[in-house]
C-alpha cells in the first residue's frame, strides 16, 4: 500500500515518536533524515533520537547529534516549570536552588521520594540521557521542575488541594510514574500540563492512561 501524498514532516514525526515507543533505531534514523530535509531546525526531533541512543548507551552516537545540532545553531529548550499559588507564580528548573524556600521543597522532596518508593516506585535510570553513575542519574530525575513544582504545592497548599503544574516540554516517563505515586500516597488530585496534553492524575492512575 503507498500513500496517496507524500508524507510531510507531521508524518515523519508521527513515525519518528513510533520508533522510540517500539524502540526502532534504524527506522528512527530514516526518520529523522526525512524531517531534516523538511524542519531541520526543529531541535525536538533531534532530542528523539538523542535519547533513543542514550538509552541504549551509544554515546559516540549521541555526540554526533549534539555536535551536529551545535554546528547548525539549533538549542534544546530549557526545561522549566511553574505554578500559581495564591496568585503568585513560582517557576522552577531543573535542580533549581534560587527560590528562597528551597531548603523546605528539597526536604519535602526527600519525604515524598521515600512515600513513594515505599509504595512501589523504581526510578528509571535509563531515562536520564547522559553518561553518569546511576546514584546521579537518580538525583537528577529527583529533582527535575515539575517535582519542584509539585514539593512547593505539597507545602505551601491545604491538605486535599488539586495542584496544577505547567511544564513547556514533555513530561519525561519516569516523572509521569512518579506523579502517579506522589497522586496516590498523598492523596492529592495533580493536573500536569506539558507541551502535549494535560496529565490528570488521581488516586495512582493518569487521565492519559500512560499514552503521552
Amino acid at each position: 500500500m503507498q500513500m496517496r501524498v507524500l508524507p510531510d514532516s507531521g508524518i515523519w514525526g508521527a513515525l519518528l515518536n513510533s520508533c522510540k515507543i517500539h524502540s526502532r533505531m534504524e527506522l528512527a534514523e530514516l526518520a529523522l533524515e526525512r524531517i531534516i530535509e523538511l524542519e531541520p531546525d526543529d531541535a525536538g526531533n533531534y532530542v528523539i533520537l538523542s535519547n533513543m541512543y542514550a538509552q541504549v548507551g551509544k554515546w559516540d552516537r549521541v555526540a554526533n547529534l549534539r555536535d551536529m545540532m551545535m554546528n547548525r545553531g539549533i538549542k534544546k529548550s530549557t526545561a522549566y516549570s511553574w505554578i500559581e499559588v495564591k496568585n503568585k507564580v513560582h517557576a522552577f528548573l531543573t535542580g533549581d536552588t534560587s527560590h528562597p524556600m528551597y531548603g523546605e521543597i528539597y526536604a519535602e522532596l526527600k519525604r515524598v521520594e521515600g512515600l513513594i518508593k515505599e509504595a512501589g516506585y523504581v526510578p528509571r535510570t535509563e531515562t536520564v540521557f547522559h553518561d553518569v553513575e546511576d546514584d546521579e542519574k537518580t538525583q537528577m530525575i529527583c529533582s527535575h521542575s515539575e517535582r519542584l513544582a509539585i514539593a512547593f504545592g505539597l507545602i505551601t497548599t491545604p491538605s486535599g488541594t488539586r495542584l496544577l503544574i505547567t511544564k513547556n516540554i514533555r513530561v519525561c516517563e519516569d516523572c509521569h510514574t512518579a506523579i502517579k505515586f506522589i497522586s496516590k500516597v498523598t492523596q492529592r488530585e495533580i493536573v500536569v500540563r506539558d507541551v502535549n496534553r494535560y496529565h490528570h492524575f488521581v488516586d495512582g492512575s493518569c487521565s492519559c492512561s500512560d499514552y503521552w
